[in-house]
């Protein structure tokens, strides 16, 4: 069977031809792993891409419409490796995307040191709290809070394993924004694509893409913002260009 327990198939966004299996107590993804496959910038022919912490695998099947090249994703959680499993054969991608059930932290060890073009990662946002703050989910707990990996250890983990002149992707929370810059420049990557990411105009920024180059000269730019919703509570027509084409 297919679909398990509390599973669903959703369409995944715009691409009417493909599906995603989702689960409301494990994993459903969010606006900010589209933003992030859409911020990205990543080889369109010859090239391997990576995805770390890639969830149900949402990620690696947008970035297959916009490239041909090879695409890995990693998954620690054995529930929802399993589940971006099933995405990629329910799309019939099993030529172009693999998924690696394993710790990022274990990747450069067992991947080698620089063999991607580019690197994305939805890490978790929130350091761990105290035990009675966690959410009860496990699943839910660690997708959100650093319990098996901080943002040092994932910055390291992209670092090691893209190449030189290869470009890493993280989408954050803005509150955040100071410690990526200096992970990025303590590991060898340098700031190039800062966008921030609103609710609406006159609210604060909630969201931030950030793009690094490995070995990279200094010159970073601040790309316009995006505002996901317009002042009828509409998405704006940015945020329909990106989700639906």
């Amino acid at each position: 069977m297919l679909v398990h327990d509390d599973e669903r198939v959703n369409y995944l966004l715009a691409e009417e031809d493909m599906r995603i299996i989702q689960s409301p107590s494990v994993f459903s993804f969010s606006l900010d792993a589209v933003l992030l496959a859409r911020f990205a910038y990543i080889p369109y022919k010859k090239g391997n891409i990576l995805d770390l912490c890639t969830g149900n695998g949402v990620i690696p099947l947008l970035l297959s419409r916009r490239s041909e090249s090879r695409i890995t994703g990693v998954e620690l959680q054995h529930r929802l490796y399993d589940m971006a499993v099933r995405n990629v054969a329910l799309n019939q991608l099993e030529h172009q995307i693999h998924m690696i059930h394993g710790d990022l932290k274990d990747m450069p060890k067992q991947l080698g040191n620089g063999p991607f073009d580019a690197v994305t990662c939805n890490p978790p946002y929130f350091p761990t709290p105290s035990q009675e703050l966690i959410n009860e989910n496990e699943h839910l707990a660690i997708a959100r809070h650093e319990i098996h990996c901080t943002l040092e250890e994932v910055v390291w983990a992209c670092s090691r394993l893209v190449r030189s002149g290869g470009k890493v992707s993280l989408v954050h929370r803005p509150g955040r924004l100071i410690d990526l810059i200096e992970l990025f420049r303590k590991y060898k990557l340098e700031p190039k694509r800062i966008q921030f990411v609103y609710p609406r105009e006159g609210k604060e920024a909630n969201m931030l893409l950030i793009e690094g180059v490995r070995d990279g000269k200094s010159d970073v730019k601040i790309v316009p913002p995006i505002y996901i919703y317009d002042e009828q509570n509409e998405y704006t027509e940015t945020m329909r260009k990106l989700l639906y084409g």
